[in-house]
């Protein structure tokens, strides 16, 4: 699909200017007399979200009033001048100058992420309004983030039936070229040749055609290394504990830690970063056959622990447990897990919001400023030692799947984090689907956290 983009500047761009109902007054007061009577008549309040298109005397558009809506308004929604890239009709506009330049960036970063469309299947017309680059902005830079989180959203809204494990490994490899990435990949029945065992055994029911992988790739030469390690779980049956037909509808986004660590990947390599980058995605379906991995199985790992498997739904840290010991080894300087983990981390905290664990108050510090200052909201949750025994069944060293129902968001993570070892690291348990349209997301995939890491990198790995 095509990457949103900024239109061309031009002399005769119409304005953009937004308002609050504080300042209505003000901006109406500074208007032509024609175009502020026509706002007056058509009762604009400045609303969140409210867009009101500007007549010239020749019966053209000069401009338009977005409205921005009171204090309350703003706390309680993201982007909201954003959404007018849906609403004005065609034209090129450019924001008044005098905007905030927070207001300004964000509006920007916004309208590209409004221009997205997914329309692989059916199309679904392109954004008639265009913006350009507002002066100040580092427009290279919002290009770079907005075309990671388009990648996140093609890949987690394309249908398994054309996103299985190699599908996956064709898009990694794909962005790879791009970027001229080093890329490996262990499939199969090499799996177990090459100590990955639970990635082998989930996936291993799938066909041939979608046999299970670990793809692992690498970019840059210099400076601190970073892991990024994404649940790539193209489909989720449940396995032999099989879904209920409302649970497996959405299934099809169980890849989507892997899309977000793509998105993520290609916004660092976009923009040149100065480290050494690693992307771990343990692919694989999760499907039904004679084969199938079972309730009651004791898995080897690759760090040496065994798994008692109660139940084969709680697949995903399974796969992510084997990727996370590979990437332990080589000591990074951070390792960032994210995965659609736990439907116990969407009771605790819904859609919007992204929680992720870490041991180290710094980074979390450090997730939560970036996270506000770009409009990618997180949440930190614990790893509370405490609840350890809950994920020692006895029978082996680890159970993949607690009794009882608790605490399953932090009994995940607590399971991920001793595969992670003494590495740095921080794991993100994501939902990686926005289920109504909201400004600069409209429903579907979207990327959780991305952003927020990006902007935190700086503060993460004392990147210049």
């Amino acid at each position: 699909m095509p990457t949103p983009d900024f239109a061309a500047p031009r002399a005769d761009a119409l304005t953009l200017r937004l308002v609050t109902p504080k300042d209505l007054d003000t901006v109406l007061s500074g208007l032509p007399d024609a175009a502020r009577a026509w706002a007056r008549a058509q009762g604009f309040k400045a609303g969140a979200g409210a867009v009101l298109t500007l007549p010239d005397p020749q019966g053209g558009l000069t401009g338009a009033l977005i409205g921005l809506g009171d204090d309350m308004a703003r706390a309680r929604g993201r982007f909201i001048a954003a959404g007018a890239a849906s609403k004005l009709p065609e034209g090129t506009y450019a924001l008044d100058p005098a905007t905030d330049p927070d207001l300004a960036r964000e509006t920007a970063l916004g309208w590209l992420m409004e221009s997205y469309r997914f329309d692989r299947y059916a199309s679904q017309g392109a954004a008639r309004a265009e913006l350009v680059a507002p002066d100040g902005v580092d427009a290279d830079r919002l290009r770079a983030i907005a075309a990671g989180e388009a990648l996140t959203r093609d890949l987690i809204n394309t249908p398994a039936s054309d996103m299985g494990p190699a599908d996956l490994e064709a898009a990694a490899a794909e962005l790879a070229a791009q970027f001229g990435a080093r890329m490996a990949v262990t499939t199969g029945e090499h799996l177990l040749e090459g100590n990955l065992p639970l990635i082998h055994a989930v996936g291993r029911a799938a066909t041939p055609a979608r046999a299970p992988r670990l793809i692992d790739m690498r970019w840059g030469e210099s400076g601190p290394t970073l892991t990024l390690v994404g649940k790539g779980v193209c489909f989720d049956t449940g396995g032999l504990n099989l879904k209920p037909c409302s649970s497996m509808g959405l299934m099809k986004k169980d890849m989507g830690g892997a899309a977000t660590v793509l998105g993520l990947a290609q916004m660092i390599m976009a923009l040149g970063l100065k480290l050494r980058l690693r992307v771990l995605i343990p692919a694989v379906e999760n499907a039904v056959s004679a084969d199938a991995f079972r309730p009651g199985d004791i898995l080897a790992s690759r760090k040496g622990l065994s798994v008692e498997v109660n139940n084969t739904d709680a697949e995903g840290r399974l796969v992510l447990a084997d990727a996370l010991a590979m990437g332990a080894e080589e000591n990074p300087d951070l390792m960032i897990s994210m995965a659609t983990l736990t439907g116990a981390a969407r009771v605790a905290v819904g859609p919007d919001l992204a929680p992720f664990y870490t041991d180290a108050d710094d980074d979390a510090a450090a997730i939560s400023r970036a996270a506000a200052r770009v409009a990618d909201p997180v949440w930190r949750m614990p790893f509370y030692a405490p609840y350890e025994p809950m994920i020692e069944p006895g029978i082996a060293d680890l159970d993949n799947a607690p009794s009882g129902g608790m605490a399953g968001s932090i009994t995940a993570a607590l399971f991920l984090r001793r595969f992670a070892g003494e590495t740095r690291y921080a794991h993100f348990d994501i939902y990686g689907w926005n289920p109504k349209p909201a400004s600069a997301r409209p429903k579907g995939g979207v990327g959780m956290g991305a952003r927020a890491l990006l902007d935190a990198m700086p503060d993460l790995l004392g990147l210049e």
